[in-house]
């Protein structure tokens, strides 16, 4: 009896689940329909995927979808709270539908036809622009979602071709976009690894590189907030030194602009910027590939003495870091006059202070060897003899 009154409690639900077992060969009689709708149900075809199934419907069908979600999103009121979960709440399952058509489910692998569908799809409706533009509005593992499918699409290769590094390519404003992502706290570090992973691709580190837009680094580095600050960092720095023959083009073509935003950076108030700007700088004087940048810059006099200041800042890391770009002044064999006159000026007093320069760091040989070669040349220094007249 109690079995037979969970069945009769049940029916509806136990009915809706039997008509839409059926196969498409066996469509379900007009009475079952019928008495369906008697019960208050609504009957679901059996060949129609459900809103928001994942195995139900297409690539194409679920690119589509989300960009009509993202779509409403973007219309919606922020204060209709229930429609915006919801909708958020929708946009997070086709996100999480397409990352798994991309990647793959459980044991099964990724099938190329249905990728390339989805690839195309992207492209042909400009979803990824859609969605970044929309980031803010999605939900926190919606934007987990994003970030995957973008830096996994990006990857993609097809031989020697890269078809979405190609398609950013003709939408630059992707690139600018990802990069103005710094400026709201909720994108920025999804922003940031979207922008990384596109910047791993010459043809789009130069775009960012050459354009006004680059310049927005300088700002971005010294944030307040110290994660946003430490990923622009990160940025920055991909962008001046993977690619090196670029970069070290780009630095040579735009020395004085560059370096005197980058000097900014060396006075920073911050000490994280400050230091990670002043360990970068000496990475980028000591790579072969920067040699006339190197040389542009320990040429001048004003250079070595912010350097010989920072030796004294109060921070030790700093002034370790200062140790590695004075280092490159002293060694240089053609230096500037204006350089040698500043480095005999203050000779004994450096002499006397590099001796005493962080000595507790004896286990460093290779700091120990620099310092002691520093010490030698600067007591070897002589003022240049005028030539005789003859």
């Amino acid at each position: 009896m109690l079995l037979i009154n969970y069945y009769l409690f049940n029916f509806p639900a136990f009915l809706k689940l039997h008509i839409n077992s059926k196969t498409a060969a066996e469509p379900p009689s007009t009475s079952e329909v019928e008495f369906s709708r008697d019960l208050g149900l609504d009957y679901l075809s059996p060949v129609m995927p459900f809103p928001f199934g994942k195995s139900q419907k297409s690539p194409a069908e679920i690119v589509r979808s989300l960009k009509e979600n993202v779509a409403y999103m973007e219309k919606l009121d922020a204060a209709d709270s229930k429609k915006c979960e919801k909708v958020a709440e929708e946009v997070s399952k086709n996100l999480s539908s397409l990352k798994d058509v991309l990647c793959g489910t459980g044991d099964k692998e990724p099938q190329t036809e249905a990728v390339a569908q989805l690839a195309q799809e992207l492209y042909n409706t400009n979803l990824l622009i859609a969605l970044i533009a929309n980031l803010q509005r999605i939900d926190f593992e919606g934007k987990k979602y994003v970030v995957h499918l973008f830096s996994n699409i990006v990857r993609r290769q097809i031989g020697s071709r890269t078809p979405t590094v190609e398609y950013i390519s003709t939408h630059p404003e992707i690139l600018f976009m990802l990069l103005k992502g710094y400026e709201s706290a909720e994108v920025a570090l999804n922003c940031g690894m979207m922008l990384r992973e596109c910047l791993r691709h010459e043809p789009l580190a130069k775009t960012v590189l050459i354009s006004e837009d680059f310049y927005c680094f300088f700002h971005y580095v010294e944030l307040s907030t110290f994660d946003i600050a430490s990923d622009a960092f990160a940025s920055f720095k991909d962008l001046l030194t993977r690619h090196k023959i670029m970069c070290a083009v780009f630095l040579e073509n735009n020395y004085d602009k560059v370096f005197t935003e980058y000097e900014k950076l060396l006075h920073s108030d911050n000490y994280v910027t400050k230091r990670q700007s002043l360990k970068l700088l000496g990475e980028l004087l000591l790579d072969r590939h920067n040699f006339t940048v190197m040389t542009k810059y320990i040429s001048r006099a004003e250079n070595l003495k912010l350097m010989m200041n920072l030796l004294r800042d109060n921070s030790r890391n700093i002034q370790f870091e200062a140790f590695h770009v004075f280092k490159v002044f002293v060694a240089n064999p053609n230096k500037t006059q204006p350089v040698l006159d500043i480095l005999l000026k203050n000779q004994a007093k450096l002499v006397d202070f590099l001796s005493h320069f962080q000595t507790d760091r004896s286990e460093d040989e290779q700091f120990c060897d620099e310092k002691n070669y520093l010490i030698k040349q600067i007591r070897d220094l002589k003022r240049p003899t005028a030539p005789e007249e003859a």
